[in-house]
This record gives structure tokens, C-alpha cells and sequence, in this order.
């Protein structure tokens, strides 16, 4: 622990728990520890968070599900710790009728439009023609 804290940490005193979150939540840490379950039940940014005295890190490096592979250096403000599903490729397959589309136009156009992409917009109306 004194290595690792030393090449690695660092010790942040808060004056309350709210302020304590909302620094954990800007530091985005790998793993976050809780002494108490309230604490998990508010908007978290970390990889993993462990609640309570028992909940060791190690347990959810090895055994109990998180694993050992989460985000590091703030990361976990935009993702979760590698999963099976990062091996899975996803795509979608979709079939449109033309009557379909005539009931979507009216989402479609406005929205191509509010963005400048006029041929997304000409791309639906030449289908409807």
C-alpha cells in the first residue's frame, strides 16, 4: 500500500461526503469505495464501486464480477471496465416499407435539416416521390 500510494496517490480530505462524491465523481477513479450503501445510490462516475468494509477490491478483481480490467486515469467518465461485450461486434439490420418511411419523414426531414445535411433530408423525399 505505502509503494503504491507513494508512486501513485494521494490522500484528499473532504469536509463532508457530498463534497467527498463530488470530487471522486470528477477524479472518475478506477475504483470507488463507500463505507455506506446511500453513498452508491446517487449519480457515480468510477470504473467499479465497492460498498462497505467487506467489499475488498480484490473480490472484484477476481471473484465477484467488476474483474480487473477497468478504465484507469479518469476514464470511467466515459466507460465501464471491459466486458465480454467488447468482443461481441453489434450491428444493425433494418427494413423500412415505403409506407414506413412516409409516417418517419416527418421526424427524419426536420431533423437532417436542423443539422445542414440536406442530402439525408433529399435522400428520404426521392424515395417518397
Amino acid at each position: 500500500m505505502r509503494q503504491s500510494l507513494r508512486a501513485n496517490g494521494a490522500v484528499i480530505v473532504a469536509r463532508h461526503a457530498r463534497e467527498a462524491m463530488s470530487i471522486a465523481n470528477r477524479l472518475a477513479p478506477e475504483h470507488l469505495v463507500v463505507d455506506r450503501e446511500a453513498l452508491a445510490r446517487q449519480p457515480l462516475t468510477a470504473g467499479a464501486v465497492f460498498i462497505g468494509p467487506y467489499t475488498a477490491q480484490a473480490a472484484g478483481d477476481y471473484a465477484t464480477g467488476s474483474n480487473h480490467v477497468l478504465p484507469t486515469s479518469g476514464a470511467a467518465r466515459f466507460r465501464g471496465g471491459l466486458s465480454a461485450a467488447d468482443f461481441v461486434r453489434v450491428m444493425a439490420v433494418q427494413r423500412i416499407t415505403r409506407e414506413g418511411l412516409a409516417l418517419l419523414a416527418p421526424t427524419i426531414l426536420p431533423l437532417a435539416r436542423a443539422e445542414g445535411l440536406e442530402g439525408h433530408a433529399e435522400s428520404i423525399e426521392v424515395r417518397l416521390r
